[in-house]
Protein backbone atom coordinates (compact mmCIF):
# COMPACT_ATOMS: atom_id res chain seq x y z
CA UNK A 1 0.00 0.00 0.00
CA UNK A 2 1.40 3.64 -0.62
CA UNK A 3 2.62 5.76 2.33
CA UNK A 4 -0.90 8.16 1.59
CA UNK A 5 -4.22 6.24 0.26
CA UNK A 6 -6.21 8.79 -1.97
CA UNK A 7 -9.51 8.27 -1.03
CA UNK A 8 -13.00 9.57 -2.77
CA UNK A 9 -15.41 9.41 -0.05
CA UNK A 10 -19.07 9.50 -1.03
CA UNK A 11 -21.55 10.51 2.10
CA UNK A 12 -25.09 12.70 1.64
CA UNK A 13 -24.53 13.36 5.23
CA UNK A 14 -22.19 16.60 5.39
CA UNK A 15 -21.58 15.62 9.44
CA UNK A 16 -20.43 12.35 8.70
CA UNK A 17 -18.59 13.06 5.73
CA UNK A 18 -16.63 15.58 7.44
CA UNK A 19 -15.89 13.84 10.39
CA UNK A 20 -15.13 10.43 7.82
CA UNK A 21 -12.87 12.71 6.27
CA UNK A 22 -11.25 14.04 9.42
CA UNK A 23 -10.65 10.22 11.21
CA UNK A 24 -8.78 9.60 7.58
CA UNK A 25 -6.71 12.56 7.93
CA UNK A 26 -5.18 10.99 10.86
CA UNK A 27 -4.50 7.74 10.07
CA UNK A 28 -2.46 8.82 6.50
CA UNK A 29 -5.69 8.90 4.34
CA UNK A 30 -6.03 11.66 1.72
CA UNK A 31 -9.69 12.57 1.15
CA UNK A 32 -9.33 13.70 -2.56
CA UNK A 33 -12.86 14.10 -2.71
CA UNK A 34 -15.59 14.22 -1.22
CA UNK A 35 -19.12 14.09 -2.51
CA UNK A 36 -22.74 13.63 -1.34
CA UNK A 37 -24.29 11.72 -4.58
CA UNK A 38 -23.38 8.81 -6.23
CA UNK A 39 -23.21 11.01 -9.77
CA UNK A 40 -20.89 13.15 -7.61
CA UNK A 41 -19.16 9.59 -6.80
CA UNK A 42 -18.75 8.22 -10.44
CA UNK A 43 -17.12 11.94 -11.53
CA UNK A 44 -14.76 11.91 -8.76
CA UNK A 45 -13.66 8.80 -9.63
CA UNK A 46 -13.14 9.36 -13.29
CA UNK A 47 -11.15 12.35 -12.31
CA UNK A 48 -8.90 11.56 -9.51
CA UNK A 49 -8.44 7.68 -9.99
CA UNK A 50 -8.27 7.10 -6.29
CA UNK A 51 -6.69 3.86 -4.45
CA UNK A 52 -9.57 3.33 -2.47
CA UNK A 53 -13.52 4.19 -2.73
CA UNK A 54 -15.86 4.38 0.56
CA UNK A 55 -19.49 4.85 -0.68
CA UNK A 56 -22.90 5.02 1.33
CA UNK A 57 -25.44 2.85 -0.26
CA UNK A 58 -28.60 5.16 0.49
CA UNK A 59 -27.95 8.86 -1.86
CA UNK A 60 -29.63 11.51 -3.68
CA UNK A 61 -31.85 11.72 -5.39
CA UNK A 62 -33.89 8.95 -4.57
CA UNK A 63 -32.06 7.84 -1.36
CA UNK A 64 -32.85 3.63 -2.54
CA UNK A 65 -29.37 1.90 -3.36
CA UNK A 66 -27.92 4.84 -5.92
CA UNK A 67 -24.33 4.50 -4.01
CA UNK A 68 -23.97 0.50 -4.11
CA UNK A 69 -25.64 0.76 -7.53
CA UNK A 70 -22.24 3.37 -8.13
CA UNK A 71 -20.25 0.71 -6.45
CA UNK A 72 -20.88 -2.17 -8.60
CA UNK A 73 -20.51 0.01 -11.64
CA UNK A 74 -17.12 1.25 -10.89
CA UNK A 75 -15.76 -2.71 -10.29
CA UNK A 76 -17.73 -3.33 -13.23
CA UNK A 77 -15.46 -0.79 -15.45
CA UNK A 78 -12.71 -1.85 -13.08
CA UNK A 79 -12.48 -5.88 -10.83
CA UNK A 80 -9.31 -4.14 -9.05
CA UNK A 81 -11.24 -1.21 -7.67
CA UNK A 82 -10.66 -0.92 -3.76
CA UNK A 83 -14.40 -0.02 -2.86
CA UNK A 84 -15.88 -0.36 0.65
CA UNK A 85 -19.73 0.15 1.38
CA UNK A 86 -20.27 1.58 4.59
CA UNK A 87 -24.13 1.50 5.50
CA UNK A 88 -26.63 0.84 8.08
CA UNK A 89 -28.28 -1.29 5.63
CA UNK A 90 -28.03 -4.28 4.38
CA UNK A 91 -29.09 -4.45 0.55
CA UNK A 92 -29.49 -8.06 -0.26
CA UNK A 93 -30.19 -7.74 -4.18
CA UNK A 94 -26.94 -6.45 -5.22
CA UNK A 95 -24.85 -6.64 -2.03
CA UNK A 96 -23.68 -10.26 -3.25
CA UNK A 97 -22.99 -8.89 -6.42
CA UNK A 98 -20.89 -6.38 -5.30
CA UNK A 99 -18.96 -8.65 -3.06
CA UNK A 100 -18.76 -11.54 -5.93
CA UNK A 101 -17.09 -8.73 -7.92
CA UNK A 102 -13.17 -9.19 -9.18
CA UNK A 103 -13.35 -12.85 -7.15
CA UNK A 104 -14.27 -11.43 -4.10
CA UNK A 105 -10.96 -9.05 -3.70
CA UNK A 106 -10.43 -5.35 -2.54
CA UNK A 107 -14.19 -5.19 -1.76
CA UNK A 108 -15.78 -4.50 1.63
CA UNK A 109 -19.30 -4.16 3.23
CA UNK A 110 -19.70 -2.57 6.85
CA UNK A 111 -22.30 -1.61 8.85
CA UNK A 112 -22.33 2.08 10.38
CA UNK A 113 -23.93 1.21 13.67
CA UNK A 114 -21.33 -1.98 14.27
CA UNK A 115 -18.18 -0.03 13.87
CA UNK A 116 -17.06 0.57 17.52
CA UNK A 117 -13.47 1.47 17.05
CA UNK A 118 -11.60 3.64 14.71
CA UNK A 119 -8.33 1.30 14.59
CA UNK A 120 -10.73 -1.77 13.16
CA UNK A 121 -11.75 0.25 10.84
CA UNK A 122 -9.06 2.07 9.54
CA UNK A 123 -7.33 -1.77 9.78
CA UNK A 124 -10.42 -2.96 7.50
CA UNK A 125 -9.65 -0.03 5.12
CA UNK A 126 -5.93 -1.39 4.66
CA UNK A 127 -6.99 -4.78 4.12
CA UNK A 128 -8.81 -3.68 1.73
CA UNK A 129 -6.82 -1.80 -0.57
CA UNK A 130 -3.89 -4.34 0.10
CA UNK A 131 -5.51 -6.98 -1.94
CA UNK A 132 -8.60 -8.64 0.89
CA UNK A 133 -11.64 -8.65 1.55
CA UNK A 134 -13.94 -7.71 4.48
CA UNK A 135 -17.49 -8.08 5.19
CA UNK A 136 -19.31 -7.75 8.35
CA UNK A 137 -20.78 -11.17 9.61
CA UNK A 138 -24.13 -9.34 10.42
CA UNK A 139 -24.13 -8.71 6.55
CA UNK A 140 -23.29 -12.19 6.00
CA UNK A 141 -26.32 -13.51 7.82
CA UNK A 142 -28.60 -11.34 6.31
CA UNK A 143 -27.78 -12.26 2.57
CA UNK A 144 -27.67 -15.85 4.20
CA UNK A 145 -31.47 -15.28 4.80
CA UNK A 146 -32.43 -14.41 1.60
CA UNK A 147 -30.96 -17.65 -0.25
CA UNK A 148 -31.85 -21.57 -0.31
CA UNK A 149 -29.55 -24.03 0.58
CA UNK A 150 -26.80 -23.76 -1.31
CA UNK A 151 -23.78 -26.85 -2.48
CA UNK A 152 -24.83 -29.70 -2.37
CA UNK A 153 -21.96 -31.93 -2.87
CA UNK A 154 -21.23 -30.60 0.73
CA UNK A 155 -21.89 -32.67 3.83
CA UNK A 156 -24.37 -31.70 6.47
CA UNK A 157 -21.45 -31.27 9.08
CA UNK A 158 -19.08 -29.27 6.32
CA UNK A 159 -22.42 -27.00 5.75
CA UNK A 160 -22.42 -26.47 9.39
CA UNK A 161 -18.93 -25.49 9.40
CA UNK A 162 -19.49 -23.33 6.73
CA UNK A 163 -22.13 -21.37 7.94
CA UNK A 164 -20.05 -20.73 10.87
CA UNK A 165 -17.21 -19.71 9.15
CA UNK A 166 -19.90 -17.31 7.16
CA UNK A 167 -20.28 -16.01 10.80
CA UNK A 168 -17.02 -15.37 11.27
CA UNK A 169 -16.37 -17.83 13.78
CA UNK A 170 -12.48 -19.00 13.98
CA UNK A 171 -11.37 -22.21 13.65
CA UNK A 172 -11.08 -22.82 17.27
CA UNK A 173 -14.14 -21.25 18.20
CA UNK A 174 -15.99 -23.53 15.58
CA UNK A 175 -14.41 -26.82 17.15
CA UNK A 176 -16.02 -25.03 20.78
CA UNK A 177 -19.05 -24.61 19.28
CA UNK A 178 -19.26 -28.51 17.60
CA UNK A 179 -17.59 -30.10 20.30
CA UNK A 180 -15.14 -31.27 18.17
CA UNK A 181 -11.52 -31.21 17.80
CA UNK A 182 -9.84 -28.10 16.12
CA UNK A 183 -7.72 -30.69 14.00
CA UNK A 184 -11.44 -32.06 13.11
CA UNK A 185 -12.63 -28.53 11.79
CA UNK A 186 -9.40 -27.91 9.94
CA UNK A 187 -9.80 -30.78 7.93
CA UNK A 188 -13.44 -29.84 7.43
CA UNK A 189 -12.70 -26.73 6.50
CA UNK A 190 -9.74 -27.80 4.00
CA UNK A 191 -12.65 -30.25 2.30
CA UNK A 192 -14.79 -27.04 2.10
CA UNK A 193 -12.27 -25.36 0.05
CA UNK A 194 -11.26 -28.02 -2.12
CA UNK A 195 -14.74 -28.71 -3.07
CA UNK A 196 -15.49 -25.25 -3.71
CA UNK A 197 -12.45 -25.33 -6.56
CA UNK A 198 -10.75 -22.42 -3.89
CA UNK A 199 -6.77 -22.66 -4.63
CA UNK A 200 -4.25 -22.61 -2.19
CA UNK A 201 -4.12 -18.33 -1.32
CA UNK A 202 -3.84 -16.40 1.33
CA UNK A 203 -5.99 -18.27 4.01
CA UNK A 204 -8.45 -15.51 5.38
CA UNK A 205 -9.36 -14.54 1.50
CA UNK A 206 -9.79 -18.24 1.05
CA UNK A 207 -12.29 -18.15 3.61
CA UNK A 208 -14.14 -15.52 2.49
CA UNK A 209 -13.93 -16.42 -1.13
CA UNK A 210 -15.78 -19.55 -0.04
CA UNK A 211 -18.70 -18.28 1.62
CA UNK A 212 -18.74 -15.68 -1.73
CA UNK A 213 -19.05 -19.27 -3.07
CA UNK A 214 -21.39 -20.38 -0.70
CA UNK A 215 -23.92 -17.44 -1.16
CA UNK A 216 -23.08 -17.79 -5.39
CA UNK A 217 -24.45 -20.92 -5.52
CA UNK A 218 -27.90 -20.81 -4.17
CA UNK A 219 -30.35 -18.42 -6.92
CA UNK A 220 -32.56 -16.32 -5.21
CA UNK A 221 -35.90 -17.01 -2.99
Amino acid sequence: MPAVTRVVLAEDGVLLREGLTGVLARFGFTVVAAVGDAAALLDAVTAEDPDLVITDIRMPPGFTDEGLRAALELRAADPNRAVVVLSQYVQAEYAAQLLDSGDGRRVGYLLKDRVVDVADFVGALRAVVDGGTVIDPDVVRRLLRHRRDPVAELSPREREVLALVAEGHSNAAIARRLTVTEAAVGKHVGNILAKLGLAPTDDTNRRVLAVLAYLRSNPET
